[in-house]
């Protein structure tokens, strides 16, 4: 596990800055979301460092974007994306961290919080889409960040979606992962998985990628398996049709993570909404720029909403006849 941080003195006193920026702050909906408007209206400058472009992540984003405008702060918007790409989240990290102007930056994806975290001291730092914020260095403790940098986990119920695979596909014994070995996110939720796994008598097998370009390879290697469990991982994601693509051939039915892929052809996940996610994020940013709140003592939040959420047309193409039971309770439907 990574050593705890202690960063809380170099940020001495953010609350009260970031309450200085927005002492007055507007509730016109001029501009609010897009940046656009009167710049000398009070107007706020949020970075955001995106990881990668997918569903979950650009749902987090758009959500953390709507809480902020609900609030009626008029911010103007820095929009990054690493595409996927550590060393882009460093590189951009250390752009913001040296931009005098910037009040707040939106962290999105555990590589991005990370490298946020390790070069931004001296304005408040938001995460959102992180599995486990510990364990990735970013704060002391869920309960007492101890810095300039908390935010929102998206640690979703692997257990549960695990159970989930063996009510659609009762005859699995193996279960092939496919993640990032470069994304600790990704490493907690296989962990977890391995736990789970042996509770369901259920064996995992591991391939990890480095870039959403070895997910086919990855996928294909895990000849023999009678299923597929893709978690939350950012390059995995960004790259599913691929790995989709291997289990169709294959009739291997997919359990997700959260909703991005089963929109993309898997069969089904137990999982968060992204959006809600990130506008809970962006409930805390108001939270900070309005009322001065110190990051230092905001706790980490997580989402108490899942959803059960199917693709009738992928398990068909999978070979897969998902059970009534399964059916009748989906709270969403993907058509």
């Amino acid at each position: 596990m990574s050593q705890p941080r202690s960063r809380g003195l170099a940020v001495l006193g953010l609350g009260a800055t970031a309450l200085l920026a927005l002492t007055a702050c507007s509730s016109s909906d001029d501009g609010a979301s897009d940046g656009a408007g009167d710049p000398g209206d009070d107007q706020v400058k949020i970075g955001v460092l995106q990881f990668v472009q997918h569903d979950a992540l650009d749902a987090a984003t758009e959500g953390f974007k709507e809480a902020v405008d609900v609030a009626g702060i008029n911010a103007e918007y820095d929009d990054q994306n690493a595409q996927g790409e550590v060393a882009n989240t460093n590189t951009i990290a250390s752009t913001f961290a040296s931009d005098g102007d910037l009040d707040l930056v939106l962290a999105n994806a555990t590589p991005s919080a990370q490298a946020a975290a390790q070069q931004i001291i001296d304005i408040p730092v938001l995460f959102t889409s992180v599995t486990d914020a510990v364990e990735a260095g970013l704060v002391d403790s869920n309960e007492a960040p101890g810095s300039n940098v908390t935010g929102t986990s998206d640690l979703n119920p692997v257990a549960e979606q695990l159970e989930l695979l063996t009510e659609i596909a009762p005859d699995a014994k193996t279960v092939g992962v496919v993640y990032s070995s470069g994304e600790v996110n990704s490493e907690v939720q296989v962990e977890l998985a391995k736990d789970a796994a042996s509770e369901l008598g259920l064996t995992i097998e591991e391939a990890t990628v480095s870039n959403s370009a070895e997910v086919q390879q990855a996928a294909q290697s895990l000849d023999g398996v009678d299923a597929f469990y893709v978690p939350t991982d950012n390059t995995v994601v960004s790259g599913i049709a691929a790995l989709i693509q291997v289990a169709e051939q294959n009739q291997i039915p997919v359990i997700s993570g959260d909703s991005g892929p089963v929109e993309g052809g898997a069969i089904a996940t137990l999982g968060i909404d992204y959006y809600k996610l990130g506008y809970q994020t962006g409930e805390m940013a108001a939270s900070i720029l309005q009322n001065g709140e110190d990051p230092a003592e905001m706790p980490v939040e997580t989402s108490n909403d899942v959803e059960l959420i199917i693709n009738p047309a992928a398990a068909e193409r999978m070979g897969v006849e998902l059970p009534a039971s399964v059916v009748d309770r989906a709270d969403q439907v993907i058509e």
